[in-house]
């Protein structure tokens, strides 16, 4: 076995219940060190012009809504670096509050949300927010931390900070998170928190511009069927 098929393979075996932020790993082949990076900006740069003014637009929606449109959110990045992502805003604005109290007067909602890190039927949602996450719109201003570095087109999905504890393995941690990625394009909404770190092992194994496209074709079925959560 080579040292690459060991270190994948180790990255996916067991749950610690402890991630440890790995020693940055040189990226092996040109599409892993030069290749994705350089694929991220120019689909950043070509999505601009159709993705900003439609992004303009859904945030003076909301803002005739009397809500903040836009929220910037801590997540854990390429090496365990912290970096705010940017959203539209889909839930009120003492989200947490609301989320801690609906958890504990539903022992139902706990279970739920310990095991998936989701709620179903989240009390936080805002009116138009439920449409925003199904259709995946609410991502669309993440394509900013695509063009300064802090995520990838495709890749893992973005982990909160509070979640680091709870993630089965490291391989997140060598790859920029991504608007989409296998997990997105799967069947998410049945699926557990760490049953997402099996779809970020067989990423790191399988990156290519072949496989990204891949996703990225599947990404467009997954908004079609209003997969989002």
């Amino acid at each position: 076995m080579t040292s690459h098929s060991k270190e994948v393979a180790n990255a996916g075996a067991g749950y610690s219940g402890i991630s440890v932020v790995p020693t940055p790993l040189p990226c092996r082949g040109v599409y892993r060190s030069v290749g994705k990076r350089l694929f991220d900006i120019t689909f950043a740069l070509l999505a601009a012009p159709f993705v900003v003014p439609f992004v303009l637009m859904l945030a003076a929606f909301l803002a005739f809504q009397g809500v903040t449109p836009f929220y910037r959110q801590e997540r854990l990045g390429k090496n365990g670096k912290a970096f705010k992502m940017i959203k539209l805003r889909t839930m009120v604005h003492d989200a947490e509050n609301v989320l801690q109290e609906h958890l504990k007067e539903n022992p139902e909602a706990r279970e739920e949300w310990n095991r998936d890190q989701k709620l179903r039927n989240d009390p936080r949602i805002i009116k138009f927010g439920t449409f925003l996450r199904k259709s995946s719109m609410d991502e669309l201003p993440q394509f900013w931390n695509v063009f300064v570095g802090e995520m990838s087109v495709v890749g893992p999905r973005p982990m909160m900070v509070c979640q680091k504890e709870l993630y089965p393995n490291n391989m997140y941690y060598r790859m920029r998170p991504g608007i989409t990625g296998s997990w997105q394009v799967s069947n998410r909404n049945n699926s557990t928190f760490a049953e997402r770190a099996q779809h970020d092992v067989e990423y790191w194994k399988d990156m290519s511009l072949k496989t990204d496209m891949h996703i990225l074709f599947r990404t467009i079925f997954a908004v079609l069927r209003g997969t989002g959560c």
